[in-house]
């Protein structure tokens, strides 16, 4: 990171994005080391959502670091809630009214990680009284950081980023992903898929929620929508979006917050449009 991490939002002296950034960076280089060499794999929510003990690894490293410099914050991470919607809602609702909320997915894409395909992620952000305020996604494979902080612009290599200018969907590259949920989200992604595909430039499906705002915020992506995802998936990227002049939306047009499920990130010029596509097939959930 250069110098435009100076003046970071800090308590008691102790820089939050600092240690975003040492949490991301320690967990991501130790999760690289892993990669073919799982053990044992378990299922979680359905056979596609696959984990690994390198996605508890990767928490509990994340969780006693950030507890370290900040004992009396609150932390949600994606390995201790259990799998399905309504466990991740209740969750986030018995946390999210904390001060200092730490919302964490300790890898981004577990199923790309099992199979050795080099797209996934850590995603840490920090909410203060429910709005995110430091965003941290980390690709260990590429050794990308891309960092945001509230107000105060997104970073990536430590350079500032811009979304992209596509004012059209038909110039437009997207992102979506395919929601493990068979019997409610995905067939309502599909629904999107296909009425979007003829009319964009092309489509891609990286695997990882976090990356592909990530991307939309840099400008290597002009749009990313999916169904079913959670808070953990969304937070950190959702600061990168807006503080790169992007837009963060549910699939209704209402602004983002820790709740949303259901997600549309835009460079801001092709928001309404890629809402109203969704809208029209009833694809938006």
């Amino acid at each position: 990171m250069s110098d435009e991490s100076n003046n970071t939002p800090a308590i008691g002296g102790k820089n939050f994005t600092v240690v975003a950034i040492n949490c991301a960076a320690k967990a991501g280089e130790w999760i690289k080391t892993k990669l073919g060499n799982h053990t044992s794999l378990s299922l979680k929510y359905s056979p596609t959502d696959l984990v690994t003990e390198v996605d508890k690894g990767s928490e509990m490293m994340i969780r006693n670091l950030v507890q370290t410099h900040f004992p009396h914050h609150s932390f949600l991470g994606e390995e201790g809630v259990e799998p399905g919607p309504e466990a991740s809602a209740k969750a986030l609702n018995n946390v999210r009214d904390a001060e200092y909320l730490w919302v964490v997915d300790p890898i981004d894409g577990t199923t790309n990680f099992v199979h050795g395909f080099p797209f996934f992620s850590v995603s840490i952000a920090l909410a203060h009284k429910g709005e995110v305020i430091v965003g941290v996604v980390y690709d260990p494979m590429r050794d990308e950081l891309f960092v945001a902080e509230k107000g105060k612009g997104a970073y990536v290599h430590g350079k500032p980023m811009q979304v992209g200018t596509e004012s059209q969907l038909g110039e437009s590259l997207l992102a979506t992903g395919f929601p493990a949920d068979q019997q409610y989200a995905l067939p309502l992604n599909m629904k999107g898929l296909q009425a979007l595909a003829p009319q964009v430039r092309n489509i891609r499906s990286g695997g990882s929620a976090a990356l592909h705002m990530a991307y939309v915020a840099c400008g290597r992506l002009s749009g990313f929508w999916e169904i079913g995802l959670n808070s953990w998936d969304l937070a950190a990227g959702s600061l990168l979006v807006s503080e790169s002049g992007g837009q963060v939306t549910d699939m209704l047009g209402s602004p983002y917050e820790l709740g949303v499920r259901n997600v549309v990130a835009t460079n801001g010029a092709i928001h309404g449009q890629l809402v109203d596509e969704l809208k029209k097939v009833e694809a938006a959930g």
